[in-house]
């Protein structure tokens, strides 16, 4: 039988190793190969997963007795596709750095911080939950701290004070539904059967709630974000807007929601528009950027708005997409990321004023920039279109007005990344670029990668969707306003 808490336990070894080793090669292959392997280990969980609505794979043993306190890990239709992706996205993210010279202790975290998402992704206790919404904020802390750029010190801070912020209120939450349990334990189960009253879910509603938009992030929560993604490395950014905020988006589904119905049933609309106004002004802010990074930091705000305004609208369109967008955008936001990354390195520079007619010197990278860029503005067959499809029938449902400020998104999208992409790849081209070279080795990889399954799943989108439809269907029932 396969066992989840080997992929917990391989990261967590992978990193006391690495962080031991000195060469800059060794300590890069060596997270390579370690998360391949890791990537490998999930495939059979995927492919004997049964697709029902029950939780699989499960495990638990006590933890500490004296206070309930158990590890309870499992998975079901909502969280294996957010495990999947990051046992997916790593290999990505650690294979972009080979053009940088990182030691040990760089990939030791990336590692530590895979345990920490991984877990997150796998608790069925708010205790273990908890620990690794916290184990998963300390190594990205210090990935942008110690590389990142500019003022990175202020900037890390800023993230780590909002971060920790929201942390707190979801602790005292879990603490008081905790002792409000029959039998003292941190149990998901039990959490979502207690019977609270309206005022103590409105309350509990705001806990989780603010730590969750944090890390979405939800507008107004969401000013460390641009700064943090911009003065990260690149691949703390990967990590940061590919899988890090989908903790924040699973929170909503997983806790939030089924704990607090009459809070949701309360400010759950208010919740949608303030989505909705950060769909609208994230789209209206990435316009006005001159640096390309934020440009996608920014597109990024946009596009999760709309992915947690599918969550609100709490219907079986709402969290597919929820669920297909979830996915699509790490995908896409990684490949974008890393496709900027390669053009600051040959050009020197983020400035799109200082960019243009790369087309010419790299061909590849063009064609690649352009199908991953599809794929985040929906084009029909990429991957974006069916989630912000799914996404914007479910709003619809909740009212078409809704609908139509959130599905500015699209148009707005296009409009800005197309843009982008003029700015940096068509037109004439400086003098100072004639000796530009086109991608090649790792960075041809990985953009292959990401552009295929850009294809595929907008060509074969059930591939996905019938992982957690039958999960979504049953929490739909169970959880109703």
């Amino acid at each position: 039988m396969n066992n989840l808490f080997i992929l917990l336990l391989l990261p967590l070894i992978g990193a006391i190793l690495l962080a031991f080793v000195k060469s800059n090669t060794t300590a890069k292959w060596g997270s390579l190969v370690l998360s391949i392997v890791q990537l490998l280990l999930t495939v059979p969980f995927v492919y004997e997963f049964v697709h029902d609505a029950s939780i699989q794979f499960t495990q638990s043993f006590d933890w500490i007795s004296a206070l309930g306190v158990s590890f309870q890990i499992g998975v079901d239709g909502i969280s294996l596709p957010l495990v999947l992706l990051t046992n997916g996205l790593i290999p990505l993210i650690v294979l972009s750095t080979f053009g940088k010279s990182f030691k040990g202790n760089f990939y030791a975290l990336i590692s530590f911080m895979q345990a920490g998402l991984l877990l997150v992704f796998m608790a069925l206790d708010a205790f273990s939950f908890y620990v690794g919404w916290e184990a998963a904020l300390i190594p990205i802390y210090f990935i942008c701290g110690i590389w990142g750029s500019g003022d990175r010190a202020r900037i890390n801070m800023k993230f780590f004070v909002y971060t920790f912020f929201g942390s707190l209120l979801m602790l005292i939450a879990i603490i008081y539904l905790y002792q409000q349990t029959p039998n003292k334990d941190f149990l998901w189960s039990s959490f979502a059967a207690l019977d609270l009253a309206d005022n103590t879910q409105r309350w509990i509603f705001w806990a989780f709630f603010i730590a969750f938009a944090i890390k979405i992030p939800i507008f107004p929560f969401h000013t460390w974000q641009p700064d943090t993604y911009t003065h990260a490395p690149s691949a703390g950014t990967m990590l940061l807007a590919g899988i890090m905020l989908k903790m924040g988006t699973y929170g909503l589904i997983r806790w939030l929601i089924p704990i607090a119905p009459f809070g949701v049933q309360t400010y759950g609309c208010l919740a949608l528009i303030l989505c909705i106004i950060g769909v609208v002004y994230a789209s209206i802010i990435a316009f006005q950027q001159r640096d390309i990074k934020r440009v996608i930091a920014y597109s990024s705000i946009a596009h999760v708005g709309l992915i947690a305004a599918g969550i609100f609208a709490w219907n079986q369109e709402g969290l597919q997409g929820a669920m297909m967008q979830m996915v699509n955008h790490g995908i896409s936001v990684v490949g974008l990321f890393f496709i900027l990354d390669c053009i600051e390195t040959r050009s020197g520079t983020r400035n799109i004023s200082d960019l243009g007619g790369f087309a010419d010197k790299m061909p590849k990278l063009s064609v690649f920039f352009l199908i991953i860029l599809m794929g985040a503005i929906g084009l029909p067959l990429t991957n974006g279109f069916i989630g912000e499809f799914l996404l914007l029938k479910g709003v619809y449902s909740i009212g078409i007005w809704y609908a139509a400020f959130a599905g500015l998104t699209l148009i707005f999208g296009a409009v800005y990344m197309l843009r982008l992409y003029q700015k940096t790849m068509l037109g004439p081209i400086d003098a100072r670029y004639f000796e530009l070279t086109d991608i090649k080795g790792y960075e041809l990889i990985i953009l292959v990668i990401v552009s295929c399954l850009v294809i595929y799943l907008g060509v074969f989108p059930n591939s996905l969707l019938k992982l957690s439809e039958a999960s979504v269907a049953q929490l739909l029932q169970q959880v109703k306003f």
